[in-house]
């Protein structure tokens, strides 16, 4: 049996992962073969067993989109498998923009995306559209810089500043002021952004475009924008290697996929003037003062709090209100089921932030009119 989810990015290529693999893999790491599999038959009975989907034949679901909670979904959807053998779910990490193209022309059975539809793009889906945040992280700046590989701070006005072009050296004094006894090199500055169509484009220039008249004049917000310095890099993980592979260089990226190759990742200065490091912690703060509205789409432009981190969203899954294919409906929802439960347990692991409850319990509500014939369970 074969699971596949495809990672197309010209540095990192992940072509496909079998369960067969993984379950060597997760069994080196946690015990025997036969421990796993009484651990796995465990986790299914507490979650309703593979009875509780009770397909008639096997499904399939393909899915693309967002590169920001791809390895989170990746994991999920493995584990997904393991407890319904007759359910497979191929995930395609093409990035937010054209995910949501795909899924507005119905070649897929979900999208995803960092970034909320508009009502413009909803209008567009003839089929309707569940917007379902499934997770949060934040959004960091991740650098390359030899001899400084922790504690650097960067001020509201210095990032914008680099991303504008206009600090070209690690040692320039807008830097150099709030970080009193850091030995900055003397080294040009290499901005790596996005080259594809992003959701993290575009929640993290809408931050930018609400901390920086300059930037949102200059540039503004999208999934894509001109960038007035640096290189570009094809979703997440490839910005992620740019940076490991190039001295002086700084981009945003997914707090995991830092977390995963060690990088380096600069403290903010948040809405109240305080430097805030990127973690659990503080990206959950960040959500605490952010009230999610009833129709799932909140946009997190620069929050309050003297201990939120400043650059965090949510990713949305897109599924669509009508399916033709009954069997096709039930096994969505219960994909959507695992990731609401045993799937935000293993959220922080891998660097996401795990969704409290009470939004949840609103995602499941919405999620659960998908099929007439599975109901979700929040436990």
């Amino acid at each position: 049996m074969l699971f596949r989810l495809n990672l197309i990015n010209p540095i990192r290529i992940v072509a496909s992962i079998s369960v067969a693999a993984l379950t060597v893999s997760l069994a080196a790491c946690g015990g025997s073969g036969e421990d796993n599999q009484t651990a796995a038959t465990g986790d299914a009975t507490q979650s309703g067993g593979p009875d509780k989907l009770a397909l008639s034949s096997p499904v399939d679901l393909t899915g693309a989109g967002a590169s920001f909670p791809a390895p989170l979904y990746q994991r999920w959807f493995v584990e997904v498998n393991q407890e319904y053998p007759d359910l497979r779910v191929d995930y395609q990490s093409v990035g937010s923009g054209a995910g949501v193209k795909q899924f507005t022309a119905g070649t897929v059975d979900f999208g995803a995306s960092d970034v909320a539809m508009t009502d413009e793009e909803i209008q567009a889906v003839s089929r309707g559209v569940h917007l379902l945040p499934m997770t949060a992280g934040s959004i960091v700046l991740a650098y390359n810089l030899p001899g400084v590989e922790t504690g650097l701070k960067l001020s509201r006005e210095a990032y914008t500043d680099i991303l504008l072009g206009k600090i070209k050296t690690w040692n320039d004094p807008k830097i150099a002021e709030v970080n009193p006894g850091v030995n900055l090199p003397d080294l040009p500055i290499t901005v790596v952004h996005r080259s594809d169509g992003s959701g993290t484009t575009g929640v993290f220039t809408k931050h930018l475009s609400a901390i920086s008249p300059e930037w949102k004049q200059k540039v503004g917000e999208g999934k894509t924008v001109e960038w007035p310095t640096g290189v570009g890099g094809s979703k997440n993980d490839g910005v992620t290697a740019q940076i490991a592979q190039n001295e002086g260089a700084v981009g945003y990226v997914e707090y995991g996929y830092a977390k995963s190759k060690n990088l380096a990742v600069a403290a903010l200065e948040n809405k109240s003037g305080n430097f805030i490091e990127a973690n659990d912690e503080s990206a959950s703060k960040t959500l605490e003062a952010v009230e999610l509205p009833e129709n799932l789409r909140a946009f997190i432009e620069d929050p309050e709090g003297d201990q939120s981190y400043p650059i965090v969203t949510y990713t949305w899954l897109l599924a669509y209100e009508k399916y033709d294919d009954p069997q096709k409906a039930k096994s969505l929802e219960a994909a959507i089921e695992y990731g609401l439960n045993e799937g935000q347990k293993l959220a922080p692991e891998l660097g996401y932030v795990a969704l409290p409850m009470n939004v949840r319990e609103k995602v499941a509500a919405a999620a659960d009119v998908i099929s007439p014939d599975y109901k979700i369970e929040i436990k």
